[in-house]
């Protein structure tokens, strides 16, 4: 009997686990972490909802903390067989486990110290979940395969990867299962990118599919056109440079932070913005650019052509600093000029961006760009939802600073681009869709889309729960 079952991401955003099941094999579709809630994200990312053990192989379709993050708890966990990805999502998925390891220790660290200079009994230390030998054991288990090219991840599977065109690498996967009433045809969409972003190549076309497990994060929602991203961001620079303020851009220091610092760059280049400085904050993000640069095979021809033929790099412009050590990003809160800051992490969950919120929330002058997808219970989605008051390390800090969410930025596809892509599968095959990354009222939406488009079946996945697709 051949089922699918997810452990994570069913009916929430975060944690992308889906174990397809045939019988004779179990293949494992990305192994991410939850993320959310300090106290929820270390309990659900803390343990894994089936035997590792049982596990024949798994394809990694992307290198984001939410689709590769717990592959160390997996591997320590006694998983033992091979991860397939592209080259990009394997460098990628490397520097993601490192960053996450090294966060978790760091954390713990900062408030262990916190706690013991000054107690308080709402404020937990969580233990890392995983150290750097787990990370190295997982990464010696990754195997690249390039797009288009067919590989058997285990006896009896087929799999095939292909360009999503959501980040550097991102791949959608088609797998055909050899069964004894003939082949049966998954589709699993990983993240769909959108169309005419930068750096990237459009997503493409899935192939004739039975099944398709699919991503829903903005199933209810429209994006602002990606053609406008540019003017977005540069009105808001403006304006908070006019009140001589600082701009903090919480951004994924894979894929986000590029797509902004190639934007940044021809803004600049144009004129229609000031000559401030630019601090990439993110030790990840500076080795994600290097990452970038290492593989121009999987940039759109507009990228080739504005940048590579005439010998630049995107991710380089006078006024552009990359920042590594700790002093150095320290330093950056005591700066009394106008300036931008592009930190991580993306749902200011970890990392150096809450240094920078801590500091800069409070003052009136400066602005917080949001500019991408913020998980409930994060304190991304609080500043997102424009509350006056959040908690940063624990601490309450008041929000005086403007926020400003740009959508135009999302590297996700929105409900009409999921409807289109979707909607070009063959329908005199497909037999359903089944709604995974998403929450409840977004998939509630696209369930009816998706109907009224002729889907046979549609149906969001519940955690834990196992369908049968032949």
């Amino acid at each position: 009997m051949l089922t699918l079952t997810s452990h994570g991401a069913a009916g929430e955003v975060t944690g992308s686990k889906h174990v397809l099941d045939t019988g004779n094999a179990r293949l494992l579709v990305d192994c991410g972490v939850f993320q959310g809630k300090r106290d929820t994200s270390y309990e659900k990312n803390s343990a894994l909802a089936f035997d590792a053990r049982t596990l024949t192989a798994s394809i990694n379709t992307h290198g984001h903390l939410d689709h590769c993050g717990s592959y160390p708890l997996l591997v320590k966990r006694g998983f033992q067989g091979r991860i397939y990805a592209t080259g990009a999502t394997a460098d990628i998925a490397r520097l993601v486990m490192e960053d996450s390891a090294r966060i978790q220790a760091s954390d713990a660290r900062f408030l262990l110290k916190r706690q013991l200079h000054n107690p308080a009994p709402w404020r937990k230390v969580f233990p890392p979940v995983y150290d750097d030998r787990d990370v190295d054991r997982a990464v010696q288990l990754y195997r690249t395969v390039p797009y288009g090219r067919p590989f058997e991840p285990a006896k009896g599977l087929t799999a095939t990867l292909h360009d999503a065109g959501h980040i550097l690498g991102s791949s959608f996967v088609r797998l055909e299962v050899a069964t004894p009433q003939g082949p049966v045809a998954i589709g699993f969409t990983g993240d769909l990118g959108r169309r005419n972003t930068p750096i990237l190549r459009d997503p493409e076309a899935m192939g004739p599919i039975d099944w398709l497990v699919s991503e829903s994060t903005y199933g209810d929602r429209l994006h602002d056109d990606a053609a406008f991203a540019s003017d977005e961001l540069a009105e808001v620079i403006n304006q908070a440079l006019a009140k001589g303020g600082r701009v903090l851009i919480p951004a994924f220091a894979i894929g986000r932070t590029q797509e902004l610092i190639v934007h940044l760059h021809e803004l600049f280049e144009a004129g229609r913005i000031p000559p401030v400085p630019v601090y990439v904050d993110s030790p990840m993000a500076v080795s994600a650019t290097q990452i970038f640069r290492e593989h121009p095979e999987c940039y759109d021809a507009e990228t080739v052509e504005r940048f590579l033929d005439h010998g630049e790099s995107p991710f380089a412009f006078d006024n552009l600093r990359y920042i590594r050590t700790p002093n150095e990003s320290k330093a950056l809160n005591d700066l009394k000029m106008p300036c931008v800051i592009v930190s991580a992490s993306g749902m200011c969950e970890g990392g150096r961006i809450l240094h920078h919120l801590l500091w800069g929330l409070p003052d009136p002058r400066n602005t917080v760009v949001i500019v991408g997808y913020m998980g409930e219970h994060t304190l991304g989605r609080a500043l997102a939802d424009k509350r006056r008051e959040v908690r940063v390390f624990g601490e309450p800090v008041e929000v005086r600073a403007r926020v400003k969410i740009l959508n135009a930025f999302s590297a996700h596809a929105d409900q009409a681009e999921l409807c289109t892509w979707i909607g070009a599968l063959d329908k005199t095959r497909l037999k359903g869709v089944f709604l995974v990354h998403g929450e409840p009222q977004a998939q509630a939406a696209l369930t009816e889309r998706l109907r009224g488009l002729g889907v046979p079946r549609v149906e969001a996945l519940v955690g834990g729960q196992s369908v049968t697709l032949g």
